[in-house]
C-alpha cells in the first residue's frame, strides 16, 4: 500500500517540475539579447522510473542557445543592423504540454486518493 502512495507522490513531483519549466518557457517567451549573446533556452524535464518503483525527474534538457533573429531596430540591444536575439519557445507547445502536466498531477492526485480511502478502510476493518 505505501508503495502506491509513494508511486502517486513521485509522479506528483515530476508533474510539478514539469508544471514549473513550462511555466518559465512561457515567461521568457519574449526575453529578447543582444546578437552576441545567447537566446533564453527553455527548459525540458526529463523523467526516468526508479527501481523501487515510481518516477523522478532525471535531469533538466535545454533547448537550442540559438534562438531565432528578430529585426527590431527600436529596440535599445539591437545590433549595427537591427536585429536582436529571441528564444524560440512555441508558445502554443508550450501551452499544450501546460494542459497534459496539470492532468498528469490531477491523475495522480486522483490515484493518491483511491490509495488513501483503502488504506483507511483497511484500517477500519482491522478496528472492527
Amino acid at each position: 500500500m505505501f508503495e502506491a502512495l509513494n508511486m502517486s507522490g513521485s509522479g506528483m513531483g515530476v508533474h510539478q517540475a514539469w508544471m514549473d519549466a513550462i511555466s518559465d518557457n512561457i515567461a521568457n517567451v519574449s526575453t529578447v539579447r543582444r546578437t552576441s549573446e545567447a537566446a533564453y533556452q527553455s527548459r525540458y524535464v526529463v523523467a526516468a522510473s526508479k527501481e523501487s518503483g515510481g518516477v523522478e525527474v532525471a535531469g533538466i534538457a535545454l533547448s537550442s542557445p540559438v534562438g531565432k533573429l528578430t529585426y527590431d531596430p527600436a529596440n535599445p540591444l539591437a545590433d549595427a543592423q537591427g536585429l536582436v536575439r529571441l528564444p524560440d519557445v512555441d508558445l502554443g507547445e508550450q501551452l499544450t504540454t501546460s494542459i497534459m502536466a496539470q492532468r498528469g498531477y490531477e491523475a495522480n492526485i486522483s490515484q493518491l486518493e483511491r490509495v488513501k480511502s483503502a488504506y483507511q478502510a483497511a484500517i477500519q476493518m482491522g478496528r472492527s
